[in-house]
Order: structure tokens, then sequence, then C-alpha cells
């Protein structure tokens, strides 16, 4: 029995929780679903996240989240940043594949990638300066006399800053997870991916650093100059499985944006930072149906939380009418975290299959977005129900 706090969210997220943890207990895995309520109305109330939900996932280790909506330019924070920063969740896992009767500029390229992104630093680490502010007049004051390139030229009273931290620490511990992950699924490549040729001390910094955890753990380089003077990261030699069965390869952002346009089926596992992986799942969602058929998993050393990519769409409340299934698939990638392969692959392939038949699914799922045979929410997610038990 495993004990999981279930955070239905705001929006359309009780309605999509409510029907995964329906298709999640249809596998047969037995776990006892720790209700903690913390939408918009809640945190607004409350002045942020309650200390129980908080507790909660400390004590279970293990969260399901629907989506919880997030002001745009005002209110409180993202509650994802968060949640990330409080728990430590440095990883951010987002798989995008295709299923066969998706509709889909690219249902032929047979797209099965896994985005790894570094969940804790970049520019949403949050440290940011209000154009207006003393303090940050004085930190552009500071910055000009220091910047060894072009200087902050503009007015003090109308310019905001936000700071871009990258560490060879953090760096280190996202690259070394990508690896394990990588191996742990059996997958054949890595691409590191960032914007080197112009930011050459913060993302300079990651591919140095993801060079040596690549060098560790003995993947073939794509190209051997990136190799040349490049020595093992130290902390990891003698410690890591075997990666030899890797290619490693880097792309520039913008160059990595086209490659995924033009042939998304050559890419496996793409490793990047924080603001260029939240962007690119998204490009990623696009290549196989949306943000619908997008699940998502943040894990750090201590908790690990599941929720979809998409946001909490409040205008679609309450009409039992979009999509679950990828809060379902981010229930399947907890069932994986949780060591359920079979129970995992049974609803994996129970939801292809229902995809596939076209019959029972959301409007979205249809060819025809009026096609009056959509079926609702809770319909979809039990007929996966129903097409786990004919598999058995």
């Amino acid at each position: 029995m495993y004990k999981v706090t279930l955070i239905p969210g705001d929006g359309v997220g009780p309605e999509i929780a409510e029907a995964t943890r329906k298709v999640i207990d249809a596998t047969g895995v037995k776990i006892e679903w720790d209700h903690q309520e913390c939408g918009i109305e809640v945190i607004e109330a409350e002045g942020s996240v309650p200390d129980r939900v908080m507790d909660s996932i400390r004590s279970n280790k293990i969260a399901l989240k629907a989506p919880i909506t997030t002001p745009i330019g005002k209110g409180f924070r993202s509650v994802n940043v968060f949640l990330r920063q409080e728990l430590g969740l440095f990883a951010c896992v987002r798989p995008c594949k295709s299923y066969p009767g998706m509709l889909s500029r690219y249902s032929d390229a047979n797209v099965d990638l896994v985005l790894i992104r570094e969940n804790s630093e970049d520019l949403y680490a949050g440290v940011e300066f209000q154009a207006g502010e003393e303090k940050t007049a004085q930190l552009i004051k500071t910055i000009n006399e220091f910047a060894t390139g072009k200087k902050i030229n503009t007015s003090t009273s109308t310019t905001g800053i936000s700071i871009k931290p990258i560490s060879r620490e953090g760096s280190r511990e996202i690259a070394n997870f990508a690896f394990d992950y990588a191996i742990r699924t059996k997958r054949k490549s890595i691409s590191s991916v960032c914007k080197a040729n112009i930011m050459k001390y913060t993302d300079g910094l990651w591919y140095d650093v993801s060079r040596e955890v690549a060098l560790a753990y003995g993947a073939k380089f794509e190209w051997e100059e990136l190799a040349n003077g490049v020595q093992p990261s130290p902390e990891l030699v003698g410690n890591v499985k075997d990666g030899s069965s890797l290619t490693y390869t880097e792309r520039l952002i913008d160059n990595m944006c086209m490659q995924l346009v033009l042939k998304p089926e050559l890419y496996d596992v793409i490793l990047t930072q924080n603001l260029y992986g939240d962007i690119l799942s998204d490009l990623c969602a696009g290549l196989v149906g949306g943000l619908g058929v997008a699940p998502g998993a943040n894990v750090g050393p201590d908790a690990a939380i599941f929720e979809a990519t998409h946001g909490s769409a409040p205008k679609y409340a309450g009409q039992n009418k979009v999509n679950p299934t990828a809060l379902i698939l981010s229930g399947k990638l907890m069932l994986e975290y949780l060591g359920e392969l079979e129970a995992a692959q049974k609803l994996d392939r129970a939801i292809g299959a229902i995809i596939a038949e076209g019959k029972d699914v959301t409007y979205d799922l249809k060819k025809d977005r009026n096609d009056p045979t959509a079926v609702g929410t809770q319909e979809m997610a039990e007929a996966i129900c129903k097409k786990m038990q004919e598999m058995g």
C-alpha cells in the first residue's frame, strides 16, 4: 500500500484529478490517497501554500497534482516553482510520445523523446529587481562598475533586472540524473541544449559540466572535438553506471527548436536548463498532439510530484469536457517511479488503444472538434479502465 498526496488544484483540476485517481486505482496498485486542497482560492485565502500540504508531501514523499492557476504578472508566484524550490525537486521529466490515432502534423514521425529540465536555477530562480526601486538602481550602478563587456546604459528608473544563476553543482546534478535516467530506460542518446555561444559564463559552464559528466559515464561523443581537453567529472568517476551505449551531443537552443520541427524522430533525451526546458517542453508537446497528452514529473532526493504540463483552463471548469490524458500519463510516470512497471505498461497500452480507436475520447482528440460522439472527461477515464480489464 502506497500513500500518495492528491492535490486536485482548481479550474479543470478536480475533474481530471478524479479521472486519474479512478484510472490509477483500476490498475490494481493499492494506493491510499491523501487528499489536500490547494487551489487558487485556498492560496489567496491563506496567503501561501498551506503548511498542511507541504507536510503531507514531505511525509508521503510522493504527490499527484492537478493544475493550479497562477496569476500572470501579479499576485503570488507560481505554485509549481514554489513547490520545486521548497522540496528540492531539481529535475523535471517530460516525456513526449506519439500514439497512433493522435491528431498531429508529425503522426508519421514516431516521436518518442524525453525532456529533462533543471528545475532550481536559471532565470526561474526568481532573483529579480523591479524597475524604479533604489536597490535596482544601486545594482545597475554596481554592474556597470564591474562589467567587462556591454554595460546597462538605459535609465535606472525604467530598467528591471533578472539574474541567471548557473552553478557547477546544479548542472552536474541534473546531468547525472539525465544519464542515469537514459541508462535505466534504455535510451540511446542525450542532447545537451543551451546558448553557450552568447552566454559564455553561464551556458558555457553548463556545457563544460555536461561534457565532464558524459565523459565520466563513458558516453560516445557525436563530435570528438567536444571532448578535447575535457576531464571526467571527478565527483562521479568510479561511481556511475556504464553509459557507453549512449551518444552525447550538443545543440544551441535556437537550432534545437528548428531540429525538432524538421526531424524530431532523431532525438531521444534532451538535457537543458530551466527556461529553455519550459519552452522546449511545449514545443515537444506540439509534436505529439498538444498539452492534452503531455505528462510531467518533478523529482528530488526526498520527494516527487507528478503533474500535467498544461494549465488549469478555468473557463472549462465543471463541464466534464477536457482531456484527462496528460494527468493520467503523469500517473503512469508515478507508477514507474514506484516500481510498478507492469501496471504502468498496462495503463500505457490501454491509453494507446483508446486513442487509436478514437471512439471514447474527448472532443480535442476527434478529427472534428464538434463531433457529437465525443465523450466527457470521466467517460474517457472509464473507457481506459474498461480497456485495462479487457487486457487482463
